[in-house]
């Protein structure tokens, strides 16, 4: 779920991933005759999936990749840069690929990640390039064949992975018999959320980690291989409540509403009201947020990947802010407040949800 620079691989796999690194710089070295010799390798860690890129040479022009076969899909990478790429979006370009042993080299797009970069004085101008970028992968042509459906069983098995992950295992709550119930409602709601409003191209990791700054005022999207048809809102919501950035709350409500008047103008929706698409927008983002608790814990708990559990009480905050807006998610959120926010204050990696994300977007 976020971009090659963030986390370290897990450390149980060390002895598979040393043969692969070999394996990948004898390969770096037949596909690139200028390289100085000896290639190393110099790890640029992982991404969320099992992915790890490397740059081997300064100045760098490409990135070689470690995509294992049994758990990335180089094929479906490949075909989705391509659609992208004939929206007119900048994603990395393929200088090579085995697909069969999980190598490419790609586009090194460098270091500057809107993470890193975006700030209260250039933020309305980032974000409206961000906000641009979207609109032109929502122009996407549906392609069945290409793009899994981001149908109801999918939405549930990722709400699911909340219930395991983060509520079982991460916190020890066992989820009793009228709890399951209840959460089976409440997950029934925001599917239904999902399914009702327009289906588009949908990244599934459109954040401030996945965008990067070109050094020729370009911005630049990778980590989109996981794409789905889906809810019109949910890569905006990615983007605008971010895991790891927060903006103050009336500014990413104007953002939505400029990108739901640019929406309607370009046919992309239906002119709805602004409080429809903002229904259509907290409440895919809800599902979104509840899902990523439990991928965050699953991330630290299976995959060793422990620094993901930083940003859960960022998470957290926006799950109970926005459930606590809705009358009809208001029992899922006193719920959670009185159930499960008392284990997570028990955790090594817990703050004060209330004030999560302030100091890096200046919140009120």
């Amino acid at each position: 779920m976020t971009n090659p620079h963030d986390t370290a691989s897990p450390a149980a796999t060390q002895v598979s991933v040393d043969t692969r690194k070999l394996a990948l710089a004898s390969w770096v070295t037949q596909h690139t005759p200028a390289a100085q010799y000896p290639i190393v390798l110099q790890s640029l860690g992982s991404d969320a999936g099992f992915r790890r890129y490397f740059r081997y040479q300064n100045p760098s022009q490409w990135l070689a990749v470690d995509a294992p076969p049994t758990t990335e899909d180089t094929p479906q990478f490949l075909a989705i840069a391509h659609l992208i790429e004939q929206q007119a979006v900048r994603s990395p370009r393929i200088a090579a690929v085995d697909a069969v042993q999980g190598f490419l080299l790609v586009e090194d797009f460098g270091d500057r990640l809107l993470f890193r970069e975006a700030n209260a004085e250039n933020a309305d101008s980032l974000y409206q390039q961000a906000l641009d970028t979207l609109l032109q992968l929502h122009r996407c042509p549906d392609d069945p064949a290409l793009i899994p459906r981001y149908d109801r069983a999918l939405l549930r098995r990722e709400l699911e992975i909340f219930s395991e992950w983060f509520a079982e295992k991460l916190l020890g709550h066992a989820l009793d018999t009228t709890e399951k119930k209840l959460l089976d409602g409440w997950f029934t709601q925001l599917e239904d959320n999902a399914l009702a409003q327009p289906q588009t191209f949908v990244h599934r990791d459109y954040h401030s980690r996945n965008l990067m700054l070109l050094d020729d005022g370009s911005l630049g999207v990778i980590d989109f291989q996981g794409a789905l048809w889906g809810g019109v809102t949910y890569d905006l919501v990615s983007l605008l409540r971010d895991c790891y950035l927060r903006w103050p709350t009336q500014q990413v409500t104007r953002w939505a509403l400029d990108y739901r008047a640019q929406a309607i103008a370009a046919g992309i929706i239906p002119a709805v009201s602004d409080a429809e698409f903002l229904r259509w927008f907290d409440w895919l983002g809800l599902q979104r947020h509840i899902k990523v608790l439990g991928i965050f814990a699953r991330l630290s708990l299976r995959d060793g990947k422990t620094g993901y559990l930083n940003d859960l009480p960022l998470v957290i905050r926006y799950t109970l802010e926005v459930a606590g807006q809705y009358p009809e998610l208001r029992a899922f959120a006193d719920w959670f407040t009185q159930t499960l926010l008392p284990l997570a204050q028990q955790q090594f990696w817990y703050r004060d949800y209330q004030t999560a994300g302030n100091q890096s977007a200046g919140d009120q």
